[in-house]
């Protein structure tokens, strides 16, 4: 067998009639219809944002999923893959106040909610074509053509069906946990909401001086073992950055 020879290697030029030569041949799409009929390895992409510009992180972490795709592909699966887009909403509906300059409170007054909606949907696939385009240049193989999107009623509906079945399982229960609140949004936020730049900032808290005068009486005791549990429950709070109380 003999292969060509290069005088002077151009590798964005080799690049890019590989890249022509599986989208000719539709080289994706044969190595998933070829094996029609075969045990099946089921692949749905954890969907990235497209709101956002892809970065090398993105490529990192597909190059992993890639690989696992190829490797039952070469075992004999036939593995369909399915792309995806999250269109979380909070961050895009922030985006998309700060932009028509209005707040929640106008959303039905100033703006009808359907063009909010609107607004929102462009808003949220802004990136789009950008991720195609990566995707096809990396050589990550996934169906960009039939993605399933997050704000799309059959995606919507089908997480209801599901939630459904798990309750008719009882497998779903109340519960309660501490969650961070933003009163600008008006909604709780997700731990990734809480990394979005320009949530924390630095503040100045007033610190509050309270003093007594104690007069200790055996009787009394209760009320001394009380005030150390709540100096203790004080002190630790000053530490977490949440409370100042100074007692003498």
């Amino acid at each position: 067998m003999s292969y060509k020879e290069y005088k002077k290697l151009d590798l964005p030029e080799v690049g890019n009639r590989i890249l022509d030569f599986w989208t000719n041949e539709s080289v994706f799409e044969k190595s998933v219809e070829s094996r029609e009929g075969r045990p099946t390895f089921t692949f749905y992409e954890g969907p990235p944002s497209a709101n956002g510009l892809p970065g090398i992180h993105h490529v990192m972490a597909r190059t992993i999923k890639d690989i696992f795709c190829r490797y039952k592909t070469l075992k004999g699966f036939q593995v369909k893959r399915k792309g995806g887009w999250d269109t979380h909403g909070l961050p895009i509906e922030l985006s998309v106040e700060k932009t028509l300059g209005i707040t929640k409170e106008d959303i039905g007054t100033k703006i009808s909610i359907e063009d909010y909606n609107k607004a929102c949907r462009r808003e949220v696939m802004k990136y789009k074509e950008v991720w195609d385009d990566l995707t096809r240049k990396m050589g990550y193989w996934v169906d960009l053509d039939h993605p399933y999107i997050t704000f799309e009623n059959n995606y919507i509906e089908s997480v209801w069906h599901l939630l459904s079945k798990l309750y008719e399982k009882n497998l779903l229960y109340k519960g309660y946990t501490i969650q961070p609140y933003s009163p600008a949004a008006g909604t709780g936020l997700s731990s990734h909401e809480l990394n979005q730049p320009g949530t924390y900032r630095m503040v100045k808290d007033t610190s509050a001086v309270a003093q007594f005068r104690v007069k200790r009486e055996p009787k009394a005791d209760f009320l001394f073992r009380k005030q150390q549990w709540m100096f203790t429950f004080l002190h630790g709070l000053q530490h977490r950055g949440h409370y100042h109380l100074t007692v003498h």
